[in-house]
């Protein structure tokens, strides 16, 4: 979806002060502020520039330049910029996805699936000194079913069951939801059990054609598991309009840039497309 970029960068300034709140004047690179690096890191994935481009391109943007208070002969140099994203801790990213995703309509009804992000386009020279050998990271989120809003994503570079990550993505969003829909990889008693015990109902997918199971698939299907397929639908929208592979090269860089790119398909939902 096409959208006015200038919409755009004010809408992640609204939200970058609001998920920092009272630490969103404090310097954190340069000497700027950190939710001008928040909206220049959000500016950066969404227009699909590399860090050096990301302040030559703003020279050219004046009323960019003037909602983020910044003079054009003193942009924040790139290297400023590439800094700033390892300052900034997780935490900041997680606000500013779970910030965006409330500004949306809340339904209590959510979809929980998981996908994988590719990351053997890092650099491979940078993969044999650092030692590392996973070629892709495993996300599991959690998606408003009616808004299409991503509300939290876990991300792990060991493929865990979804037995082990579903309840952990639902355990930290258990008092803002009423039901979660899941196919059948989230299936078995001791997950059911624990998120019974959150007081959200459980609309798996069981396997195999025994009666109970049947049973079980039918009434679920009454009870609006069809919605399940809005999570897979938030995923190809994510990866379609920013990419399907992380480019950032420490681990975790890249997730704190999964969490950013499910961030920003949040923010241009909101924002006023062309």
């Amino acid at each position: 979806m096409e959208i006015d970029i200038f919409d755009f960068v004010e809408q992640c300034r609204d939200l970058a002060k609001q998920a920092l709140g009272k630490h969103a004047g404090e310097p954190v690179s340069g000497g700027f502020a950190r939710w001008v690096l928040v909206v220049l890191h959000c500016f950066r994935l969404e227009e699909g520039h590399c860090y050096l481009e990301t302040p030559n391109r703003l020279k050219y943007m004046t009323e960019i330049c003037d909602a983020l208070g910044l003079d054009r002969n003193e942009l924040p140099d790139y290297s400023t910029i590439y800094k700033s994203f390892d300052r900034l801790k997780m935490w900041v990213w997680r606000a500013l996805l779970r910030g965006n995703a409330q500004q949306h309509p809340q339904s209590g009804h959510a979809a929980l699936d998981s996908t994988f992000f590719d990351r053997r386009r890092v650099s491979s020279h940078f993969r044999q000194r650092s030692g590392s050998t996973v070629q892709t990271l495993k996300v599991t989120t959690v998606t408003d079913v009616e808004s299409l809003a991503v509300l939290d994503v876990h991300i792990t570079e060991r493929w865990k069951h979804d037995t082990k990550t579903g309840p952990q993505v639902v355990r930290r969003n258990a008092d803002d939801l009423q039901s979660v829909v899941a196919d059948n990889g989230f299936q078995d008693w001791h997950t059911e059990y624990e998120i019974a015990t959150y007081d959200v109902e459980y609309l798996v997918h069981y396997r195999g054609s025994s009666p109970k199971a049947a049973a079980n698939n039918v009434l679920n299907q009454a009870r609006g598991y069809s919605q399940r397929w809005m999570a897979e639908t938030s995923y190809s929208t994510t990866k379609r309009s920013l990419n399907d592979a992380v480019r950032a090269l420490g681990w975790y860089r890249q997730f704190r840039e999964i969490v950013l790119m499910f961030a920003i398909i949040n923010i241009e939902s909101l924002c006023e497309p062309l």
